[in-house]
């Protein structure tokens, strides 16, 4: 089961500590084989909009700060216990702030 888990942007500076023990989450999830891909993300970004054949693109941001998504990492495991369970590891590494975990259904 594939699962994207987003966060939102962080008001708490980043420390040796916490790539550190980022960097090491990271090179565990990816040797396992649960992290298929991880990243950040652009605050602003382009919205394409399809209505009565007609296509818009706005340029962002679109959102307030604090509800825009920061980043991604996109894992498979075999239940959806163990997608939280890598979210809460992520998210005692992180510190304050809010997650998503959303399953993905397909290929």
């Amino acid at each position: 089961m594939r699962y994207l888990m987003t966060t939102g942007p962080s008001d708490a500076a980043a420390d040796e500590n916490l790539y550190a023990e980022m960097a090491a989450f990271v090179e565990e999830l990816t040797a396992s084989g649960v992290l298929l891909a991880t990243g950040g993300l652009e605050p602003g970004g382009l919205r394409v909009t399809s209505a009565g054949g007609e296509i818009t693109v706005t340029d962002g941001p679109f959102t307030e700060a604090r509800e825009a998504v920061a980043g991604f990492a996109l894992v498979e495991v075999r239940t959806r216990e163990e997608a939280l369970e890598v979210a809460r590891r992520f998210r005692r590494i992180v510190g304050d702030g809010e997650s998503v975990v959303q399953q993905v259904f397909g290929s």
